[in-house]
């Protein structure tokens, strides 16, 4: 029998348990390490020319002319003659585009003047619904459109920012995360705690264990009337980099709380993920009838309205091969009709896998994977994130 044995039979106490969590904590960080060696940081790979044309909106054929007449500049060539592009590169052949080409708008798809910053807070009452996938797959591939994006995770247990590549518990343990921009006393620039990332026109601001004392402290606050109230802080934080950004794609913790209240009240539009079964759809009815009571009050409070330029629903984890799932979306759609995404996000073995690793299916070498799977996979992300950014851009005013 193994120590941890031998401590169940002598039974486990608050030390023991800690000690668990210090054990995993220097496992997972030498593993984390060992798989992001040599740099100890992650890197994002290369996109092949047939991913860059469906990105830049061209046909792969306009882009390997485009090279050969010079107006791109060469990129990195395999030996079989395949080039291979990076985020930075794909970058730099949009504003060719948009400098050279017929309808210049096109390639530019983010903010422009007199249009306001998205902010999408992607919500559910149920954990397992695939809000950090979805947040963080949609951010990379609003970024490898050419938006600038900034995620921000406002769940306690980090998730988004593990995924990320950074160890919560080692590097936030104490100071660096939102709740440095959010918390009552001694409260920080936002600015101070974003973090550049791996992967280009995309930013982070990590979480923490610590953001869970601002659930107590917002308590606090209101009891002694503090200002300005919870409701209009992440608000504020994010008006100092108002110029920065495009998008802001937050990951909110799984219950109403006052971090998700915080969230909702500072955001243009709302993603609600939900895996079409009896169960989480009964869920996300509690959750959808609670925040409208709750938010209500916050109205009263803060005295305005809080409206969004868009509520949808995402159907998260879906198998079209599954028949009771089926009807259950089709029963959400009959009910909530246009508000529901008409592209689901599929259940997937290769975000999955991708996800073991703690990568995304925009980071993973595809020759690491069945290429049909990732190519199901990519090909639904891709519908999905493509959807949703047609609202975005309904909301600035454009089709």
């Amino acid at each position: 029998m193994g120590d941890l044995g031998k401590k169940l039979n002598q039974g486990v106490g608050s030390a023991d348990i800690g000690a668990f969590a210090d054990s995993l904590a220097e496992s997972l960080n030498r593993q984390m390490k060992a798989a992001l060696q040599p740099e100890d940081r992650k890197a994002l790979r290369r996109f092949s020319s047939t991913e860059v044309a469906e990105l830049l909106r061209v046909s792969p054929s306009n882009l390997r002319n485009r090279h050969k007449d010079g107006s791109f500049p060469e990129v990195y060539s395999d030996n079989r003659g395949h080039r291979f592009y990076s985020a930075e590169e794909i970058d730099d052949l949009r504003g060719i585009l948009a400098r050279t080409g017929k309808n210049a708008d096109a390639y530019r798809p983010g903010r422009r003047d007199g249009d306001r910053r998205q902010v999408i807070s992607v919500v559910n009452f149920k954990g397992g619904s695939s809000k950090t996938t979805a947040t963080i797959h949609l951010a990379q591939r609003f970024a490898l459109r050419g938006y600038r994006v900034l995620a921000l995770d406002l769940d306690p247990q980090a998730s988004l920012t593990t995924f990320f590549g950074f160890r919560p518990e080692l590097e936030f343990s104490e100071s660096g995360t939102i709740y440095d921009a959010l918390r009552y006393e001694g409260r920080v620039p936002l600015s101070s705690v974003i973090q550049k990332t791996y992967f280009h026109n995309l930013d982070m601001v990590p979480a923490g264990l610590l953001l869970s004392e601002y659930e107590t402290e917002t308590a606090n606050a209101l009891a002694r009337r503090q200002q300005p109230i919870f409701a209009e802080r992440l608000s504020l934080a994010l008006d100092e980099v108002e110029a920065d950004y495009d998008l802001i794609m937050i990951d909110c913790p799984p219950q109403l709380g006052f971090l998700t209240l915080t969230a909702l009240a500072a955001s243009t539009g709302l993603l609600v993920t939900v895996v079409p079964g009896m169960l989480d759809i009964a869920s996300m009815s509690q959750f959808l009838k609670l925040a409208s009571e709750t938010v209500q009050a916050v109205e009263e409070a803060i005295g305005r309205r809080v409206t969004w330029d868009f509520v949808k629903f995402l159907i998260t984890r879906y198998e079209p091969s599954d028949g009771p799932q089926t009807q259950m979306a089709g029963y959400l759609r009959s009910i909530l009709a246009g508000q529901v995404m008409t592209e689901p996000m599929l259940k997937s073995t290769a975000i999955s896998d991708a996800g073991m690793t703690q990568q995304t299916i925009y980071e993973v070498d595809p020759s690491q994977l069945i290429r049909k799977t990732i190519d199901r996979a990519l090909s639904s992300v891709n519908n999905v994130a493509d959807e949703l950014e047609q609202t975005i851009q309904m909301a600035w005013g454009r089709r």
